[in-house]
């Protein structure tokens, strides 16, 4: 097998070999279109990623406050409708049919649509783990909020939330990971991330096993970072004893 690793320090354009691997002067070499496609990657997962926690909590949140059936039933159908639609499938809805039903949206760019297409779909996901977290909850630090005469919100906000976040930083872990996974679909709507970048990278050289190899390789560092500092925020506010073993759903 002839693997030919030094495809990355070529011009994109003449198929020079660069010194250093890297463009000057406006040229751009394979290697700088590989990062700055890791780029689009990392900011496409990081803007959904916020997009997601912050409509995922607020639908959770509401899917907990029995005494409000219809804020329930919003928060169900939320989860039911982004959970159950694939994610590609999402994209274009986001991509062809919104901007369709709405003029407005057409001068949006791929790059956003794609942003909100994957932040509510996780958020989806997010919200159903923040509803188990605030559940899993012993119900005496729901009342403990009530006898300190704390608002529903003030209940929330400082005794249930921030311990169920403390519950569900695994499942969220893996949700953070998938995140940077599912962005793969962004090549779709033309963004130029990742995949894209090794469609056509491999296209237009021929070198498709190192060409996958070097993105397999960067989705992989994306992953485990995103896992390492996930495993440093559990450690930095777990509190011991919080959840007993098989005691999880305790009221």
């Amino acid at each position: 097998m002839n693997w030919d690793w030094q495809m990355f320090c070529e011009d994109t354009l003449d198929r020079t070999v660069r010194e250093g691997c890297f463009g000057k002067d406006g040229d751009i070499t394979y290697l700088d279109w590989m990062l700055s496609a890791w780029g689009w990657t990392v900011s496409v997962s990081l803007l959904a990623l916020v997009l997601a926690l912050v409509v995922g909590v607020v639908i959770g949140t509401l899917r907990t406050l029995e005494n409000r059936p219809w804020t329930v039933r919003f928060g169900n159908a939320w989860v039911e409708f982004f959970r159950n639609i694939p994610l590609l499938v999402q994209i274009f809805i986001w991509y062809h049919v919104v901007p369709s039903i709405f003029p407005a949206m057409k001068s949006v760019s791929g790059f956003v649509l794609v942003v909100l297409a994957l932040g509510f779909f996780t958020s989806a996901r997010i919200a159903e783990q923040v509803r188990s977290g605030i559940q899993a909850l012993p119900r005496g630090q729901r009342y403990a909020g009530m006898a300190m005469g704390f608002t529903t919100w003030q209940t929330y906000r400082y005794v249930l939330l921030p311990n169920a976040f403390r519950i569900i930083i695994p499942p969220l872990t893996s949700e953070t990971m998938n995140i940077f996974k599912n962005s793969s679909v962004a090549f779709a709507v033309s963004v130029t991330e990742l995949t894209m970048f090794a469609m056509q990278a491999q296209e237009e050289t021929g070198r498709g096993i190192e060409v996958y190899l070097a993105v397999t390789g960067l989705y992989i560092v994306s992953a485990f970072t995103i896992n390492r500092i996930m495993a440093f925020i559990e450690k930095r506010v777990r509190v011991p004893g919080l959840v007993a073993p098989g005691a999880a759903g305790g009221h």
